[in-house]
């Protein structure tokens, strides 16, 4: 069996495949915030917010910069083009298939209507 092995599209999309850790990238977008503004925010603990940030960090989306005693979170510096490409390459894909089969359906519909003429006749 082939696999697909890109160990930072895994890391991205695991990232982005829950909610609340795609909210804290909207969050992080608009602004920087610290743990305890995203916690707050999120209605979460301290602990379930720094396992989110944690995952998106480790995706490099996210990065966190501790002074003094609070964390404070800022979008990383990597953008997501390799995640972009592979959805863009798979979403051409599958527009192409729906290009054949509305052929094939305009063709049946095609025939049929000319099959019913005939019939009429």
């Amino acid at each position: 069996m082939a696999q697909y092995l890109n160990a930072r599209l895994d890391a991205s999309f695991a990232a982005l495949s829950d909610a609340t850790r795609r909210g804290v990238l909207e969050q992080l977008g608009r602004a920087d915030a610290s743990i305890s503004d995203l916690a707050e925010k999120f209605g979460m603990t301290l602990t379930g917010i720094k396992k989110h940030v944690g995952v998106l960090e480790q995706a490099g989306l996210v990065t966190t910069k501790k002074v003094g005693r609070v964390r404070t979170c800022t979008l990383g510096l990597r953008r997501l083009e390799k995640e972009a490409a592979w959805i863009e390459r798979h979403r051409r894909l599958w527009e192409s298939r729906f290009d054949e089969l509305d052929d094939i359906v305009d063709e049946l519909k095609r025939k049929e209507t000319v099959d019913g003429r005939k019939k009429s006749e």
